[in-house]
């Protein structure tokens, strides 16, 4: 179980990756700066101009490892995959989910009720922990409205207005987020969600930490036989993973925006570890880009009680949990997707 959270993340820039009988080594100007067994991996990130060989490339690829490459920003570029293996069945459940007018609608409704909670529990918490008595009451302001959205998401049955809600309850949550940073907000201003680019530091952490969760979220359904790309909430695009974002949603707050708030408010991540580019963007540097991700690793290895399993698991395991769950529901092994919430 533990194997699934090792994952080699490499973002020196002109680094080498390569293979050397079972170990992966990663040479830096020509001298071996890492090696490391390959049973113990499996996955290799890697960001920016960093080689790997095609014997690496084809090594992972034949044993199911994953592997993702992202630019130096940490935005998502490819992955590699091997032959397509799982269960074909499970596939065609997938698609044909598609066709069925109320499951589309059915599942994105859970997903989104999962998000919404998962949003007003990150609020009602950050509500009792505020020192400010008004910011206190405007992160409980807005995590009471969004309980009337529940209501009326339960009566929807349309993706149009299912997908409505979600933008409702995502503009709310993000009006207030700034109240959630309680330590130099000078250098982490907030007031607004922006992505391509991230125009300040906040955004450009949030956006390298969805980018992980992401690609984490698409190696689980992969794990599990499903298709990344078939999506039910997210409208289907070509390369666009819109079940891994699917997915992603409900452990969005959960994972990524729990970790960002902590890295800001306990000062592990600063201001020189940005970089700040023409036309306004904002992105983390190489030195900020590691401490992110060693941050990010540590995270997942902390444990929560699954509501489902009733079991504690690590974080890094949530995807995967609830990949399988999502499977078990297109088989009709299960009545019910049961997406993730944060108690």
């Amino acid at each position: 179980m533990k194997q699934l959270l090792n994952t080699l993340f490499v973002m020196t820039e002109g680094s080498y990756v390569h293979i050397d009988h079972d170990n992966v080594l990663v040479d830096i100007e020509k001298k071996t700066a890492l090696r490391v067994p390959i049973q113990h991996l499996s996955g290799l990130s890697v960001f920016g101009n960093v080689m790997v060989s095609p014997m690496t490339i084809s090594r992972f690829a034949q044993e199911g490892r994953g592997m993702a490459f992202f630019s130096r920003t940490g935005r998502f570029q490819a992955r590699v995959q091997g032959s397509v293996s799982g269960n074909v069945l499970l596939r065609v459940a997938q698609f044909e989910a598609l066709k069925q007018i109320p499951k589309p609608a059915e599942i994105s409704r859970n997903i989104v009720a999962a998000k919404i909670q998962n949003s007003r529990q990150i609020l009602m918490r950050s509500a009792r922990e505020s020192e400010n008595n008004n910011e206190s009451k405007q992160l409980r302001e807005v995590a009471n409205s969004l309980s009337p959205l529940l209501n009326k998401l339960s009566e929807a049955d349309d993706l149009d207005s299912i997908r409505g809600l979600e933008g409702i309850s995502a503009k709310n949550y993000f009006s207030v987020f700034q109240y959630m940073i309680r330590n130099e907000r000078d250098v982490f201003p907030f007031t607004k969600r922006s992505r391509r680019p991230p125009l300040d530091r906040t955004n450009a952490l949030m956006s390298f930490l969805y980018s992980m969760l992401l690609n984490d979220c698409v190696s689980a359904l992969e794990g599990v036989g499903l298709d990344p790309q078939i999506g039910y909430l997210h409208a289907l695009r070509p390369g666009r993973p819109a079940l891994g974002l699917d997915l992603m949603e409900e452990l969005r707050t959960v994972i990524s925006d729990r970790l960002a708030l902590a890295l800001m408010n306990r000062k592990q991540i600063q201001k020189d570890d940005f970089e700040e580019r023409s036309g306004g963007a904002v992105m983390l540097n190489e030195a900020g880009r590691k401490k992110v991700v060693v941050a990010y690793q540590k995270r997942k290895q902390e444990e929560i009680t699954h509501p489902v399993l009733e079991n504690k698991v690590s974080f890094g395991l949530l995807p995967h949990i609830q990949a399988s769950l999502f499977a078990r529901y297109l088989r009709q092994d299960i009545p019910v997707y049961q997406p993730f919430l944060l108690r």
